[in-house]
């Protein structure tokens, strides 16, 4: 039988029994039909689960009938969840995380979750509670699409590559802090306080091979340290020649959301980041994630956690 080739790397699969509707060229869909909860059937969780893989990240809208509660028995149903490890859960859940405004902080810069542990979620699942009348969106950016994009010297480089992955970094710089202002500045050590309580290093390979789908990603995103063998400024350059080529506008769908909306992507192929121009308006969001495999490069090595521990608390000099 012959193999069907999709005319672009984004079309539905005709076989799914779901009403998927691709939002751009490479990456993303919209689900529509389906009211998540932690009693769905195994045939409908099992096409998600295959639509997340094809389309990266799939989007569900109207899913206001969800609490923290039914949040994360739905996400039981994909896997093994798991909280993030070093900052705290939300209020009165299990391992959610919520991501809130008030804390004047929004994810603004491209990363994949958690990388810098070893095994790191395969997928995580973000619904959107408050949402700023305008502004506040959240962009992925597919690395597979950006891999095979690669020019042929580039790829050829790429396909060597470890880089050192670590929540202890420029915090300031992250947030879009000011290092001249005090308040902002005391505003980003408290962060890297919660967030960087446990120092963690990890070395992944930069590009990675997909436990289900064998296809192969670039992984990097602003957890990397340095590159293997490299010194920083050396890392710095070629960070940032392949890190443009993940975000290229080609490569990436932007989410406007709703209240009630849910994400679902495959943290394992992308990047993501929120748009931090909403202002002083509310934005929260809570997130649950699913336990991952630790990543293998395409030379059959598997990525290794080489520091862990405690981190002094942090105070701008």
């Amino acid at each position: 039988m012959a193999t069907i080739v999709p005319t672009y790397p984004n079309a539905r699969d005709a076989s799914s029994p779901l009403d998927i509707v691709p939002l751009t060229g490479r990456i993303g869909a919209e689900i529509r039909g389906v009211a998540l909860s932690g009693d769905l059937d195994a045939a409908t969780v099992q096409a998600i689960e295959a639509a997340v893989v094809r389309h990266k990240v799939v989007f569900f809208r109207g899913q206001q009938h969800l609490d923290d509660a039914e949040h994360e028995a739905f996400t039981a149903l994909l896997g093994d969840p798991v909280a993030h490890p070093t900052v705290p859960v939300a209020e009165g859940s299990k391992y959610l995380l919520e991501l809130d405004s008030r804390e004047g902080y929004a994810a603004s810069s491209w990363h994949t979750d958690v990388t810098f542990v070893d095994a790191y979620p395969k997928g995580s699942i973000l619904r959107a509670l408050t949402i700023p009348e305008a502004g506040g969106d959240t962009v992925w950016a597919n690395g597979e699409t950006a891999y095979d994009s690669l020019p042929e010297p580039l790829r050829q480089l790429a396909n060597t590559l470890w880089a050192v992955h670590s929540n202890d970094y420029d915090y300031a710089a992250v947030l879009g802090t000011s290092k001249d202002n005090e308040a902002q500045q005391a505003r980003a050590d408290r962060h890297r306080n919660v967030f960087a309580s446990t120092v963690y290093e990890t070395e992944h390979p930069v590009v990675r091979v997909h436990p289900v789908s064998g296809q192969r990603s670039l992984l990097l995103g602003h957890f990397v340290k340095n590159f293997v063998g490299l010194n920083q400024a050396d890392s710095q350059r070629l960070f940032a020649i392949f890190q443009d080529h993940i975000t290229r506008e080609e490569n990436v769908v932007r989410w406007r959301w709703q209240a009630g909306d849910v994400a679902f992507w495959d943290n394992r192929s992308t990047q993501h980041r929120a748009v931090a121009d909403f202002g002083l308006q509310r934005r929260t969001l809570r997130r649950a994630t699913i336990q991952g495999e630790v990543p293998v490069g395409i030379d059959g090595r598997s990525s290794r956690t080489t520091r862990k521990e405690k981190a002094r608390d942090y105070q701008s000099a």
